[in-house]
């Protein structure tokens, strides 16, 4: 009886308020760049109406992080393969039920469209995505205790098999961008399974190979020639050559890209100022936010949600450290590397560093269905807090 009123009461402590802070802080940066994006929108649209819509994303990803916090590792293993399950059934149906209007747009069948209402049902694979790999390499952790070579390999056999399927769907959907984020997931976790450096360090070898046979043959006619019989689009290439030469074309292929780093170059210091924006980003309010961030607050108000971003990362990494759990361990690893790969190719496209890709900034960009798999991300995290102290106010800890 005293365990359990100990529990009770220290039920405020079982939450992380200090994720709950650097959400709703990027949250509030995210709004007042939307408001100024709205507002300087070339084409007619209605502030309120976009301002509003991911007001009630934001309510929802609330909510969502509530529900997923009564979860606890227990009940995630077992719904993980039926989130994975449904995660792959939407990827199959968007190939037959594609926005065609978006398709035209970006070349990229990922869309749901139902009247105005906008889906991309990739966003939500990304956190089933998540738990199945971790359910994966933890059933195979629990079963080779002591780590060989061979079952190493069969583990990283084990990861691919689950990658595959998503990664062939979204080949399928023209979506190489967000393909890059589940890689980077996939890697991450790989990294921390256990799989000794003697496997690896080759590996990483392997993969940096193919990064750089990539950048070769993208950049010479021969390798595109070859690249374009494979599956690779002319849209794809020009912006490589964007990003390799953004004041080559700026009437076309490196307008965004240039307009982008002229928005946030003119923003200098202090920057201009709030909602004086006097550089036109296409796109700007989505994938491009960070220029109006730039543009508006300058590089001290860019450095200042780089130092949010970093905070959410470090209290997520250090939830980790305290739960001591490895399925929970697993989760968060996946949940940090796809919002610290959305930042790093978000801000980084948008500065000419990394060619542009169409990834949002987390929890800043306009869009529904990217900020809600980031929230159930978060929730993945405010549960392993939740449920991990309460277990250890009830004097035991989870199995998992």
């Amino acid at each position: 009886m005293q365990t359990l009123q100990r529990k009770n009461k220290s039920e405020g402590d079982r939450i992380d308020y200090g994720v709950i802070f650097s959400v709703m802080m990027l949250a509030l940066v995210g709004l007042v760049s939307i408001y100024v994006a709205a507002t300087h929108d070339a084409k007619p649209v209605s502030v309120l109406r976009m301002v509003g819509t991911q007001v009630i994303w934001y309510v929802l990803g609330a909510i969502a992080i509530v529900v997923i916090m009564q979860f606890d590792a227990e009940q995630m293993w077992k719904i993980a393969p039926f989130a994975y399950a449904a995660g792959l059934l939407l990827l199959l149906l968007v190939l037959r039920f594609y926005s065609v209007a978006y398709f035209d747009q970006t070349g990229a069948k990922s869309w749901f469209a139902i009247g105005p209402l906008t889906f991309q049902p990739s966003e939500l694979m990304k956190p089933a995505f998540i738990l199945m790999l971790a359910m994966v390499v933890s059933k195979h952790n629990q079963k080779y205790m002591v780590h060989h070579v061979w079952s190493d390999f069969l583990l990283i056999g084990k990861m691919i098999a689950t990658f595959i399927p998503v990664g062939g769907l979204l080949l399928a959907q023209k979506d190489f961008g967000t393909m890059i984020v589940f890689l980077a997931i996939l890697g991450g976790v790989m990294l921390v399974s256990g799989i000794t450096w003697k496997i690896l360090l080759p590996l990483i070898g392997f993969v940096a190979l193919l990064g750089g046979m990539a950048i070769f043959l993208v950049t010479q006619p021969a390798g595109r020639e070859l690249l374009l019989k494979v599956g690779f689009h002319q849209y794809q290439f020009n912006r490589i050559d964007a990003w390799l030469d953004p004041s080559g074309d700026t009437s076309s292929t490196s307008y965004q890209l240039w307009q982008s780093m002229k928005a946030i170059g003119s923003g200098q210091m202090f920057g201009r100022g709030f909602n004086n924006s006097q550089v036109y980003v296409p796109v700007r309010e989505s994938d491009m936010i960070f220029s109006v961030i730039g543009e508006n607050f300058g590089f001290v108000g860019s450095c200042a949600v780089i130092l949010l971003y970093f905070l959410l990362i470090y209290q997520m990494i250090q939830v980790t450290f305290d739960t001591k759990n490895e399925f929970y361990a697993y989760v968060s690893t996946g949940v940090i590397m796809m919002i610290v790969f959305h930042v790093f190719e978000n801000i980084g496209m948008s500065i000419g560093l990394l060619p542009l890709t169409g990834i949002p900034l987390p929890f800043i960009s306009q869009g529904g269905s990217a900020l809600l798999g980031n929230m159930i991300g978060i929730g993945f995290i405010m549960s392993m807090r939740f449920h991990y102290t309460s277990y250890m106010f009830g004097g035991e800890e989870e199995d998992f």
